[in-house]
């Protein structure tokens, strides 16, 4: 082999060499910005969770009408995570008690509504759960209604308490092409504490005043 053949030899195996180093620093340099946009998208998220409820609790300070109070929290969610149809189930003494508003029309399945498929039994398994249901806990707990109507709805309950206390919880449907997502979910978690803690003073104040 001449001089000149084995210059070139070493140039094509450091060609080589310099290629195989240029697509590792690609994949390194990639994954580093798949991270960083994972990150940036993370706390985009974060912050729209805070605005959401820093919004939601300006909206309810000082509302001490209990009806007043849902309704305002029943359009705050509908604004936060779009079309839906939000109830409230809030426990009485023996009982529960729901407050369905006319911004948010109950869901017919034929000739029922869904929240009419909801036993004593059923909402009381929901409370003690004490997590977010989807309709396949529902189902598990319980939940009695038509199949078919079922199947094209999404439904997910949403619990309200303190300090291990059930005051109830939030029942937000949807149609089964439009399901409510994990970040909407999390957006609404994130202002329960503090609309339970208004909610049972708003309860306190009405039992005060019977």
């Amino acid at each position: 082999m001449t001089d000149g053949e084995e210059r070139h030899r070493r140039l094509r195996l450091l060609i080589k060499k310099l290629n195989r180093e240029r697509k590792k620093q690609a994949k390194k340099i990639d994954i580093l910005c798949n991270d960083f946009i994972a990150a940036q998208k993370d706390f985009i998220k974060r912050l729209n969770t805070l605005s959401f409820t820093a919004s939601f609790y300006e909206s309810i300070i000082g509302t001490t009408d209990l009806s007043n109070l849902l309704c305002a929290g029943v359009k705050l969610i509908k604004e936060e995570i779009g079309d839906a149809n939000v109830i409230f189930f809030l426990r009485q003494a023996d009982n529960f008690e729901l407050h369905i508003f006319e911004s948010a029309e109950p869901i017919a399945l034929d000739k029922q509504h869904f929240e009419d498929c909801f036993s004593h039994e059923l909402m009381d398994s929901i409370c003690k759960s004490n997590k977010v249901c989807t309709l396949d806990d529902m189902f598990a707990m319980g939940l009695q209604g038509n199949l078919v109507g079922l199947n094209k709805i999404s439904a997910v309950t949403v619990p309200l308490g303190l300090l291990g206390s059930s005051l109830g919880f939030i029942l937000i449907c949807r149609s089964s092409e439009n399901k409510v997502t994990a970040d909407e979910l999390r957006s609404i978690c994130a202002v329960t504490f503090g609309l339970s803690r208004a909610i049972q003073a708003c309860q306190e104040l009405l039992h005060s005043a019977d």
